[in-house]
């Protein structure tokens, strides 16, 4: 569990904790739950491990839930993405285009190849494929 605390040192060499941070998931904003669900349980094979007014899906062991948007609007584009790592990221390539997946291009980075794609609400989502012999 990550856990992130928050400080206040006093004079008389007391420490007193002041707020404590505790990670809890990452999330997107979905216009279509089921539509998002159906994409990232079917394509990406993500295990759906509950749903009621969200759906979470646990991946390598860290929450990860879609969250319907307020009046079918996302929340705009933000810096934030999905990364995942593939073993062969062509072949990954090859399986999403099969399913109907707009991909991009395969870029190759000093530390491996990734490509970008969008979940049907324009969330976007990284596929890396590390190069482990540097």
């Amino acid at each position: 569990m990550l856990q992130i605390l928050r400080f206040h040192y006093l004079r008389s060499g007391q420490v007193r904790i002041l707020v404590r941070f505790l990670f809890d998931c990452v999330f997107y904003y979905v216009r279509d739950l089921e539509k998002a669900i159906a994409f990232y349980s079917d394509i990406l094979g993500l295990k759906l491990i509950s749903k009621d007014a969200v759906a979470r899906f646990d991946l390598d062991g860290v929450l990860f839930e879609l969250v319907p948007a307020r009046h079918g609007e996302v929340r705009g584009c933000g810096n934030a993405r999905l990364c995942l790592k593939v073993e062969d990221l062509s072949q990954a390539v090859e399986y999403l285009k099969a399913n109907g997946t707009h991909v991009g291009e395969i870029q190759k980075v000093e530390n491996g190849k990734l490509v970008s794609l969008n979940d049907p609400d324009g969330n976007e989502i990284c596929l890396w494929q590390y190069d482990y012999s540097r």
